[in-house]
């Protein structure tokens, strides 16, 4: 069976050195018959001319271009004079890259075949001796180490003496010979060095090093063929030879060594799919070796971490990377005939982009671990901004680490990693512990950053604003994080935790101080810094203060916010008033909202939402001569909901201290809790007119308090109507001035003024707002007459209805549709005459269908006479009008 195995094993290795010797028996062939017509030529003779037809002239176009070869060398283009300057390709596989490729795959698939059999049969070699033991270990690795020469030599030779051109018998030959032989080589170190422990790690990477150096002085020489088969061939050697390891990290070491060597041939070559195919595959090989080995974690991080390093510095061969051009960000608001990113920058942007995903999306199992990771992120931010200075097209790049670096740290608090239970049960058993120095190493880990941010803003050509944003944002948001996942003020106390906030706020002050000082009127950066300054004393107050004492410093905030744009002319303050509005509003009406205000103390109620309708008007005042109308516009319209939930309250707590009904179950606590609710949707309104992508949300705002406050007004007109039911909570107060006042006038007159006031209400709102409005003034009216006659017991439909109520209902009715239809002939408005029409035509109806029936004795003859001088002085009010405007008479009857 040996022998067979032997035997089969020489027929492998006989193909491929066949074919070498077809070939070069054909081109010494070749050769001697040019030798032969030479000696013809010189003897005076003629070669004889090859009897062929003469292809016909067509005058039609060819169907199709021929494509050139996948691994053929780039030919110089041809320039034409007018010709413009177009964009480099945006992508490397694009359609007729690959369609040239399987069209060369079709036809010279036997190349392929070549380099994989030679390349495993140098492999092989050296598992055949493992398995039948005829070679000693040295020698086994020795005869793969010759081979591997032997192939590299022999693709040299043919490419010498014969050439690699698509021309020559010869093309691809010396890359299939010389890429099978790098192959081998590789796979024979890591014999020696996984299988028989022959080398250390230390040698074994000496050794690739030297065969790097070769397959790249190789590349160089060698078309795209021989990069790919060494590359593929580099990262499959480790899984093919097999073997065992107590620690493979060192082949870590190997992939990004086969990682420079692509990366280092195609630099020169520029082919650049090489680079993507290496990339692809050293990513590929780490994520396999490190599933397979999970002990090596910490290695696969590093290596992933400086794949990205020389994926930026490599293809541009410098040690200080200066890609130019347009960013990857720029492709969002691309325009058509815009430059798309040059392909180092995608390239060194997607590495980035993997490498900052592998290390903040692992979850470390060890302190050590955690540690890493959070070095290599900020390694990698802080080395992009510092090291890539002169990279302007990577500048977005930076912001990838960045992210993942505070995703990676709120994650692991928001899952209970292992740093945070250290950290959480650092008092548990030992009261005097050393103080956890955890969160002040990240949070000033994040004001290092933030102060490289600001560096590079300082020295940046373009984006410099941009770069003073991240200097404001990176801190604060990085002890966000810590205060979302890792609270730790429960750790060590809220003071303490609060100064962190305010060291922040400190470095804030001195960016916009810094950035002022070089500016001068231009006050973009101080501005972001300020804002920056004024968010972390708010975050300070949020860990320290009560719900009280933060809602108010909250407005305090937003007052300086306003105070500093008039002093300073600090546009983007506008931010932070529109950021501090809607947290107040927040605050004052969900969270702790309107329960907290029902059940806190008066004093401190009162205190809360006064102190915030004040800032409010207060700020509105401050920016009242500026140009500054979003942000007038928020606080004006704060000003007044506010306000009006401030009184709204106020009456709540006043009407509960007599002890009947509350806000959940009586007509008038309903209403109030409707005015609240209305009071916020007429808010949204009147920021209508700001207009934006934001007015969608204010459109969704506004229905939702709307759909509120409706429903508590539907509760209140029929669920809590003391006319309908009986077991209603009684109307509290004297006749007109009672509750019922509180349940319907005021929602109709808060309605009413709210339209009034906001001159930019959309027409069907307004109406819609006048028709509600009408409706609970007519309750209202209609109720208070009914209290007025039967008193707060007799409020009960069931109870019947007296002459008087009756009587009075009616000339309600007429005085109300005399008042409508004198202010439609004051106003000549066709739409009050309509209504007093309406109101006077029921009341007639009233009076001929309810009160001839229902009243008796003079009250009859009373309700009568009433109508019929009313008609008769609403008759002759219509003719006066008609008069004094109209320069025609009225003509007689009967005319």
């Amino acid at each position: 069976m040996e022998s067979l195995l032997v035997l089969v094993g020489l027929v492998v290795l006989a193909i491929p050195v066949t074919i070498l010797v077809l070939l070069v028996s054909q081109t010494r062939l070749r050769r001697r018959v040019e030798h032969l017509e030479a000696q013809i030529l010189s003897l005076g003779g003629a070669l004889p001319e090859p009897k062929s037809e003469q292809p016909s002239q067509s005058t039609e176009a060819p169907d199709k271009a021929s494509k050139p070869a996948p691994w053929a060398k780039p030919e110089a283009p041809t320039v034409e004079p007018a010709a413009e300057k177009t964009p480099p390709a945006a992508v490397v596989f694009r359609e007729d890259r690959l369609a040239a490729l399987g069209s060369w795959l079709r036809e010279n698939w036997f190349y392929a075949v070549s380099a994989l059999s030679l390349a495993l049969a140098g492999i092989f070699l050296v598992q055949y001796g493992v398995e039948s033991g005829l070679l000693p270990p040295s020698a086994r690795v020795g005869a793969a180490l010759l081979f591997g020469v032997a192939l590299i030599a022999a693709g040299e030779v043919i490419r010498r003496r014969y050439g690699d051109d698509e021309t020559s018998a010869t093309a691809y030959l010396p890359s299939v010979f010389s890429g099978a032989g790098l192959v081998t080589l590789f796979g024979g170190v890591l014999a020696a060095r996984q299988l028989y422990d022959l080398i250390g790690p230390e040698t074994a990477l000496v050794a690739m090093v030297a065969i790097a150096v070769v397959g790249l002085v190789l590349g160089w020489f060698h078309g795209p063929l021989l990069a790919a088969v060494g590359l593929i061939g580099a990262f499959s050697a480790p899984f093919v030879v097999g073997g065992t390891s107590e620690n493979p990290s060192w082949l870590y070491a190997y992939f990004f060594l086969a990682a420079t060597l692509g990366l280092g041939i195609d630099t020169v070559r520029r082919w650049a799919w090489i680079s993507v195919l290496t990339l692809f595959g050293t990513y590929s090989a780490c994520l396999l070796l490190v599933l397979s080995a999970p002990s090596t974690e910490a290695a696969y991080l590093v290596c992933v971490s400086a794949l990205a390093v020389i994926a930026i510095a490599i293809p541009v061969r410098q040690v200080w990377p200066n890609h130019s051009g347009a960013m990857i960000s720029s492709i969002i608001g691309r325009k058509k005939g815009d430059f798309w990113p040059e392909f180092p920058t995608r390239l060194g942007f997607a590495a980035v982009a993997v490498s900052a995903a592998i290390v903040s999306l692992h979850w470390p199992d060890s302190l050590g671990e955690f540690w890493l990771s959070v070095t290599l992120l900020s390694g990698l931010t802080l080395g992009l901004m510092v090291w890539g200075q002169r990279a302007e097209a990577l500048q977005d790049a930076t912001a990838l680490p960045a992210l993942g670096l505070i995703w990676f740290v709120l994650m692991h608090g928001w899952d209970s990693g292992i740093v945070l239970r250290q950290f959480a049960e650092t008092y548990a058993e030992t009261p005097e512990a050393d103080f956890p120095w955890v969160v002040t190493v990240l949070t000033v880990l994040g004001a290092v950053v933030s102060l490289a941010a600001a560096w590079r803003s300082m020295r940046a050509r373009s984006y410099v604003a941009v770069w003073a944003g991240a200097a404001a944002v990176f801190a604060p948001a990085m002890a966000i994080a810590l205060e979302v996942g890792w609270h730790p003020a429960t750790v060590i106390g809220p003071y303490p935790w609060a100064l962190h906030a305010i060291a922040l706020g400190v470095l804030m002050v001195v960016f916009a101080e810094r950035f002022a000082r070089v500016d001068g009127e231009n006050r973009m950066r101080p501005a972001l810094a300020t804002l920056s300054a004024l968010s972390c004393l708010t975050f300070a107050c949020v860990i320290v203060l009560s719900s009280a004492a933060l809602t108010i410093a909250l407005v305090a905030m937003v007052v300086v916010a306003a105070a500093l744009d008039r002093k300073f002319t600090l546009p983007p303050m506008a931010w932070f008033i529109w950021a501090g509005v809607f947290a107040i509003t927040v605050r004052l009406v969900l969270n702790p909202g309107l329960d907290w205000a029902g059940m806190a103390p008066i004093i401190e109620m009162v205190l809360v939402y006064s102190v915030a309708t004040v800032g409010f008007v207060l700020g509105w005042m401050l920016l009242w001569a500026m140009d500054r109308p979003v942000a007038k516009l928020l606080l004006e319209s704060a000003a007044w909901a506010t306000g009006g939930i401030l009184l709204s309250l106020l009456l709540e707590r006043w009407l509960q201290s007599f002890g009947e009904g509350n806000a959940t179950n009586s007509h008038w606590g309903l209403s109030l809790l409707a005015i609240i609710w209305l009071l916020l949707a007429f808010a949204q309104v009147q920021r209508f007119e700001l207009g934006g992508k934001l007015n969608y949300a204010r459109y969704l705002l506004a229905i939702f308090f709307a759909g509120h406050g409706v429903l508590r007004l539907g509760q209140a007109l029929f669920d809590a109507n003391p006319l309908l039911s009986p077991v209603a909570p009684p109307v509290l107060g004297p006749p007109v001035l009672n509750t019922l006042a509180v349940a319907y006038l005021m929602p109709a007159l808060a309605i009413g003024f709210s339209v009034w006031r906001i001159h930019r209400t959309p027409l069907w709102v307004k109406r819609a707002s006048w028709g509600v409005a009408g409706v609970l003034a007519s309750v209202w009216l209609g109720l208070m007459i009914r209290h007025l006659w039967q008193g707060a017991g007799g409020m009960f439909e069931g109870n019947g209805v007296t002459q008087p109520e009756l009587y009075t209902y009616t000339m309600a009715l007429l005085v109300i549709g005399a008042v409508l239809f004198y202010q439609s002939l004051a106003r000549r408005s066709d739409v009050m005459r309509k209504a007093g029409l309406a109101v006077i035509g029921l009341a007639v109806a009233k009076v001929f269908l309810i009160d001839i029936a229902g009243l008796g004795g003079l009250i009859r003859v009373f309700s009568l006479l009433a109508l019929g001088l009313a008609l008769a002085g609403l008759a002759w009010l219509n003719r006066w009008a008609k008069l004094r405007h109209s320069p025609h008479l009225a003509e007689p009857l009967d005319h």
